[in-house]
This record gives structure tokens, C-alpha cells and sequence, in this order.
């Protein structure tokens, strides 16, 4: 599955993960995705959506 939301395209960030001795190690910020059904030009379909879009109204959920 990839990583992204389907409304805004949020995808992961990249960073490092830093040990005691302050070592890098590379990591990835996965955004939460939630599979939500969605109404698409009036069809319900699935679709992976971040939280911040369900949260900020950008999407019309199918019941």
C-alpha cells in the first residue's frame, strides 16, 4: 500500500531516528491513513485518507 493520501497527497517524511550515543539511522514519518469510504462523483468508493482531511471536512463520507 502506498503511503499516500488520496485527497491532499500527504505522503511520508523522512528523518533520522537518533540512539543514546546520538547515532543516525534513517526512519520515514508515515502520515495516519484511514480507509474510509468516500463519495466520488457520486460513487462510494474506498480510499486511504489522512486524518487531518476527515477531520478538516475535505471529504464526503458514504454511508
Amino acid at each position: 500500500m502506498a503511503k499516500i493520501c488520496s485527497v491532499c497527497g500527504k505522503g511520508p517524511g523522512f528523518g533520522h531516528s537518533r540512539s543514546h550515543s546520538m547515532i543516525a539511522t534513517k526512519r520515514r514519518f508515515n502520515p495516519n491513513l484511514q480507509r474510509v469510504r468516500v463519495l466520488v462523483n457520486g460513487v462510494a468508493r474506498r480510499a486511504y485518507v489522512c486524518t487531518r482531511c476527515l477531520k478538516g471536512g475535505k471529504v464526503e463520507k458514504a454511508l
